[in-house]
């Protein structure tokens, strides 16, 4: 199977787990809305991708022109279950480089949402007044907006990932640390990119 990067990986992902419940196949309109994308042309690039790696084709069979998984692609997915992709650690203190390794963890069904969801280990004490633990994992549900005072996997100018408790204004946004001893953290809004929400954490005792 190709190489894919974490965000094909979940359009992929998403198709695969929805194909039979679909009416039709699902425009990039349609698929924006469910992986809690605001752009299309980001979600084309993924699709093209995918296109070119052979797991999914263009239909237009009637009046809405969508796209699906190749016979080849529903052959030969591997079935991850309860699994979701762990894709490496995130700061809860000072950001820190998520790293991308694209393994996969078994995670309890109730734990997850209905949209694209993955694992990341938290590194740091920033968050712990919030009962987030260093070494804890959580679930995030994969998407690019928040509401104010939500804990959101916040990417910081294209190179570092950090966990916060986030607030946004038309100027700037805040990014608080849920420890008295830590100081917000203030940057632009173009310095700042949601990549997801907390929805849950696990937790293993030695």
């Amino acid at each position: 199977m190709a190489i894919l990067t974490r965000k094909q990986q979940q359009v992929f992902d998403y198709l695969y787990k929805n194909w039979e419940n679909f009416s039709y196949p699902p425009t990039l309109e349609e698929l924006c809305i469910e992986l809690g994308l605001a752009s299309r042309g980001s979600l084309y690039k993924h699709i093209m991708a995918l296109v070119a790696a052979g797991l999914v084709e263009s239909f237009a069979g009637n009046k809405h022109a969508g796209v699906r998984l190749t016979p080849q692609a529903l052959h030969n997915k591997p079935d991850y279950p309860q699994k979701l992709p762990f894709i490496g650690k995130i700061a809860a203190g000072r950001p820190i480089e998520a790293i991308a390794t694209m393994q996969f963890m078994e995670v309890p069904p109730l734990l997850k949402s209905e949209k694209p969801c993955y694992v990341l280990q938290v590194a740091g004490e920033s968050m712990i007044d919030a009962g987030i633990l260093d070494g804890d994992w959580v679930i995030i549900e994969q998407r690019q907006t928040a509401r104010n005072g939500e804990i959101v996997v916040a990417l910081i100018d294209q190179e570092e990932a950090t966990l916060k408790y986030i607030e946004q204004t038309p100027s700037k946004i805040l990014l608080h640390p849920a420890n008295s001893r830590m100081e917000v953290q203030v940057y632009r809004p173009d310095q700042v990119e949601i990549q997801g929400v907390l929805i849950a954490q696990m937790r293993r005792y030695h």
